[in-house]
């Protein structure tokens, strides 16, 4: 069991000196040292109370009656992997199911922003995901929220975020910082409330984390650094990565189920010979698939050093460049004395193979089983229903009105494997009166679902292929989680958007009038208490289905579920209207 250092420390003194018999004895490993970037063989390594005591040549003395001794056999050691940034959500898991999914893959820390659960049931939503985080066998930090809404006046959350709440949360235990700040330009401009939120952040001594989801890096970019935003995850070429480092910022590079932004930022490093240390792998977003079937941060490790990254140059940057990050440094990253005694055994630093995995002091996986249990909080009702229509939905909900025989519209261009979508336009027929998709042109529709006030917000998106009469509908909205649905028959789309209101929430995919997969997601209509490979299985049936109704974009969900996303470029939808997110307004669906 974890123990504080406080705690723990005459006890560690007593086994790294050999006068007392450890919990735990490793023998005969290579150890990675994150901390001199390199390999030393020949080591042992001794945990009491869930923390290493020593890392030398002989544990021996420290090994007694009752030490538990695993035999490295030459194998590597490196330290736990760490996600330095993400949100459990994009797993459709709750932090129980996103632990016992990721632990086989050998991520032992979590760095978590629920801003998705707090965008529909505000603070109680954050205190239930950080509850729930807390009694994991691996650590897992929660960063207060900090824009609920990501864009106020641009949309409309189920439970807004106020600077006093932010404040309050800095005092809870296992709260690490403050979440991504999306806002920007309210920040580049200095919104009282978002610089009010930042400075209790520091004022608590915390970690603020930034989201500066623009290519400009002028005034409005030095405005936002210097407001405290102390990393980003946005940056998507190695310029911009460079940009924040300079400035003082960790560059998060991440590998998601659908961004792919590590191998055109790596090259600061392995092209330019950069300074490694203020560069940090994530994940941010990871479908539950994904998790189940290609892994965590090992996938992002392993991704790293095939964009041609020195391996133990990416180990360090998802361990203890992380821990560095958020001032953990001592307790987190890295297997020296006092650290929390997270290790991985390895055979090969290349393929990384992830063998046994240790958390705390504890052996959690062996050759990809998990051997522990992630206990679940009992989520209460007001949790489980969050889905409000307000009325039955039909086709006429989802109508166009426009005079004349044809209209120019503006239309949401999807970007594969990118966050960014493009602010297009295109020439649409009218028939009887109403704007009809055609093409590689799909109607979508905001559906508003927290209060039940019927709101139903039309546009065209263009990117997805689908053909026949299609729709797909989901409550997972980044980040205001209302409803999207995107299709191409006005009928469909309102079938699948009542199924999903009397479900609770979920994603839903229909073809002429019929369900062809639904993954049902009742807590906050965000995530599932069943187990990863059974919510997976479901997940899965939704991307064959989209398949099948012609889509051919990677990850084309993750893209769905972020149309009206709006603070990030160019274009998107929210319940107020189509949004232009380079001018942060309001716009006109015709132009």
């Amino acid at each position: 069991m974890l123990k504080a250092w406080i705690e723990a420390q005459p006890r560690l003194v007593e086994v790294a000196a050999g006068r007392a018999p450890a919990d735990l004895v490793i023998r005969g490993g290579q150890w990675v040292n994150v901390h001199t970037r390199e390999v030393i063989p020949g080591i042992d390594v001794a945990v009491a109370d869930g923390r290493v005591a020593y890392v030398g040549p002989d544990a021996g003395p420290s090994i007694g009656p009752q030490t538990q001794v695993i035999e490295a056999k030459g194998r590597y050691m490196l330290p736990g992997l760490i996600d330095a940034h993400m949100h459990v959500e994009s797993g459709m898991l709750t932090p129980a199911g996103f632990a016992a999914a990721v632990i086989p893959h050998g991520t032992t820390t979590i760095f978590h922003d629920p801003h998705e659960v707090a965008n529909v049931l505000g603070l109680d939503g954050v205190r239930l995901m950080r509850d729930e985080s807390l009694i994991q066998p691996i650590s897992m930090f929660t960063q207060m929220p900090s824009c609920a809404p990501s864009a106020p006046g641009l949309e409309t959350t189920g439970a807004p975020i106020s600077a006093g709440e932010v404040a309050q949360a800095m005092g809870w235990d296992g709260i690490i910082g403050l979440g991504e700040m999306m806002n920007f330009p309210g920040v580049a401009a200095g919104d009282e409330q978002m610089l009010a939120e930042i400075a209790a952040t520091r004022a608590a001594g915390k970690t603020v984390g930034g989201h500066y989801a623009s290519p400009d890096l002028g005034r409005p970019f030095h405005a936002y650094v210097a407001g405290g935003a102390a990393d980003d995850h946005e940056t998507t070429s190695e310029a911009q990565g460079i940009a924040r480092v300079r400035q003082g910022m960790g560059c998060m590079m991440r590998l998601g189920s659908a961004w792919y932004d590590v191998e055109t930022q790596i090259t600061a490093i392995t092209e330019r010979g950069l300074d490694p240390r203020f560069f940090i792998l994530c994940t941010d977003d990871s479908h539950s698939g994904t998790l189940v079937h290609d892994g965590h941060m090992n996938r992002v490790v392993r991704h790293a050093i095939a964009c041609g990254c020195d391996p133990l140059i990416a180990i360090q940057m998802a361990t203890i460049n992380s821990a560095s990050h958020f001032g953990l440094e001592r307790e987190l990253g890295s297997i020296t004395p006092g650290r929390r005694a997270d290790v991985i055994l390895t055979s090969d630093l290349t393929a990384l193979p992830i063998e046994l995995v240790i958390a705390q002091g504890q052996v959690v996986a062996e050759a990809g089983r998990r051997l522990v249990d992630c206990p679940r909080l009992d989520w209460p009702d007001s949790a489980r229903n969050s889905v409000h229509l307000g009325n039955v939905l039909t086709g006429a909900d989802f109508e166009l009105p426009a005079k004349g025989d044809q209209v120019r519209v503006r239309v949401i261009g999807v970007v594969e494997n990118q966050a960014p979508t493009r602010a297009l336009e295109a020439d649409l027929p009218v028939r009887d009166g109403l704007i009809e998709a055609e093409g590689e042109i799909c109607q979508i529709a905001l559906v508003e679902r927290h209060r039940g006030a019927g709101g139903v917000v039309n546009g065209f998106v263009s990117g997805f292929g689908y053909r026949g009469r299609v729709a797909v509908a989901s409550t997972v909205a980044h980040d205001s989680h209302h409803m999207i649905v995107v299709g191409t028959d006005r009928e469909t789309m309102a079938a699948a958007a009542n199924h999903l209101g009397a479900v609770g929430g979920g994603v839903t995919v229909f073809r002429d009038g019929a369900e062809l997969a639904t993954v049902a997601l009742p807590i906050a209509g965000l995530m599932s208490d069943q187990p990863a490979e059974e919510v997976a299985e479901a997940a899965q049936a939704i991307v064959q289905a989209m398949q099948d109704c012609g889509c051919t974009l990677n990850n084309a969900y993750m893209q769905h579920s972020l149309l009206a996303l709006v603070v990030i470029p160019e274009l998107r939808i929210s319940d107020l209207g189509i949004v232009d997110v380079r001018e942060f307004r309001i716009v006109d669906l015709i132009v």
